[in-house]
C-alpha cells in the first residue's frame, strides 16, 4: 500500500509538472481623466479639479491588481469628461481596437468621469469590434478624498475585465460593486456613489471585490455584432439635443439647423412629445434633410413610434429607450451611411 502511495504521489508530480503554468490576463487600462483622477486641497472639500493625477498613480493607489491581472496603463488623455468630445472618442474607439485586435490584450478597462460615461460606454459599444470585455470605471469622489471610490471601483473593474464569462455582453460599465451595460446604464445623482443605474433593463451584475456575478446579456447588437465602422472616419456629424419644455421656443430648432446640425434629437416632456410650434419646426428640418429622432426627457420608459406624435407623417425617428444623450451618439453613427428615416429607425430599433 505504501508502494501504491507513492506511485500516485509520483504520477500526480509528474502530471503538475507537465501542464503548463498559470498566466494572468492581460489587461490594460486606458486612462482618460474624470474624477477617478480628481484633485482637491483637502481630504474633506467638495470642490476639486479633475484629470489631475496620471495613470500610474492611479495603478499605483491599487497594488492589489496584480493579484487579479498583468496590468499596464496608457495615458490617453486628462480631462474631465464635460470636456469629452468626437476626436477623443474616435482615438480611443481606434486604441481599443488595435489592443483587442492583438493576442497579448485579453481586455480593457477604461477610467473615465462620470458625467458623460454612459455616452462614451454605449459609443463604444456600437463600434468596439471584438468580443473581449471592454469595461468603463469612474469615480464619485476625487482620488485625495476621505473614503475615496476610485481604488476599488477599478481593483473591481480590472477584475470583471479579466473574468472570461464577461467576454460577448458588450462595454460594461462597473462602479460601486454594480456591473451595468453601456445601453442602460445612467447617471442620476449629482454627488451619490449610488449614482449609477440601469432603470429599464436592470444589471448585468455585481462586482463584489473581485468576485463577480453575473444576471444577463444585453440582447441588442453591440461590439462585434454592430455594423458600424470607423474606418476611415475623421470626424463624425453635429447632432443637437433640444430640451422640451412649456412655452417651448420653436426658433431654437430652426437656430440648430441654420448653424449646421445634421441631426437633431428632441428631448421631449412625456412618452417624447412637444409643443405645436416645435412640430411645425421639426418638419421644417426634417423637410430640408435633417435627422430628428424623438426621446424622452423622463428618466424611464420608452418613446414609442407613432405615439401620441404622428412619425410617419413628421418623418421623425423614435428613440425607443435610449435617453437624448444616447439616442444623440447612436444617431451621430448612422449618420456616417444615410439621412433615411426608415433607415435610422431600423438602427434604433436593432442597436
Amino acid at each position: 500500500m505504501k508502494h501504491f502511495r507513492l506511485l500516485v504521489l509520483a504520477l500526480l508530480a509528474a502530471v503538475s509538472s507537465s501542464l503548463p503554468a498559470y498566466a494572468a490576463p492581460d489587461i490594460t487600462i486606458l486612462a482618460t481623466g474624470g474624477t477617478i483622477a480628481g484633485s482637491a486641497e483637502t481630504q474633506t472639500q467638495a470642490g476639486y479639479t479633475s484629470g489631475q493625477v496620471g495613470v500610474e498613480t492611479l495603478l499605483a493607489a491599487v497594488p492589489q491588481l496584480k493579484e487579479l491581472a498583468d496590468v499596464s496603463g496608457e495615458q490617453v488623455v486628462n480631462v474631465g469628461s464635460q470636456d469629452m468630445s468626437d476626436a477623443i472618442w474616435l482615438d480611443l474607439a481606434s486604441r481599443i481596437n488595435t489592443l483587442l485586435a492583438t493576442k497579448k490584450t485579453e481586455g480593457i478597462v477604461i477610467t473615465h468621469g462620470t458625467d458623460t460615461i454612459e455616452e462614451t460606454a454605449y459609443f463604444l459599444n456600437l463600434v468596439v469590434d471584438s468580443d473581449k470585455p471592454v469595461v468603463m470605471t469612474a469615480a464619485m469622489r476625487p482620488s485625495t478624498a476621505l473614503s475615496a471610490d476610485g481604488p476599488l471601483n477599478i481593483y473591481n473593474a480590472v477584475a470583471v475585465a479579466a473574468d472570461i464569462r464577461a467576454s460577448g455582453r458588450g462595454v460594461l460599465v462597473v462602479a460601486n460593486d454594480d456591473i451595468h451595460s453601456a445601453r442602460a446604464v445612467t447617471k442620476t445623482n449629482t454627488t451619490d456613489v449610488q449614482t449609477f443605474v440601469s432603470p429599464e433593463r436592470g444589471l448585468i451584475g455585481t462586482a463584489l471585490y473581485g468576485k463577480n456575478t453575473f444576471f444577463r446579456t444585453p440582447y441588442r447588437a453591440h461590439t462585434s455584432g454592430s455594423d458600424f465602422s470607423l474606418k476611415g472616419v475623421k470626424a463624425l456629424p453635429r447632432v443637437d439635443i433640444i430640451y422640451m419644455h412649456a412655452n417651448f421656443s420653436a426658433d431654437i430648432i430652426d437656430a440648430a439647423v441654420a448653424n449646421g446640425a445634421k441631426g437633431l434629437v428632441i428631448a421631449g416632456v412625456g412618452n417624447g412629445n412637444m409643443t405645436t410650434e416645435a412640430q411645425a419646426a421639426v418638419a421644417r428640418a426634417t423637410g430640408a434633410g435633417v435627422a430628428v429622432v424623438r426621446s424622452s426627457r423622463v428618466v424611464s420608459g420608452a418613446t414609442g413610434r407613432n405615439v401620441e406624435t404622428d412619425d410617419d407623417k413628421l418623418g421623425t425617428v423614435a428613440s425607443g429607450e435610449l435617453n437624448p444623450a444616447k439616442a444623440r451618439v447612436l444617431l451621430k453613427l448612422a449618420l456616417l451611411t444615410t439621412k433615411d428615416a426608415s433607415d435610422i429607425q431600423a438602427m434604433f430599433d436593432k442597436y
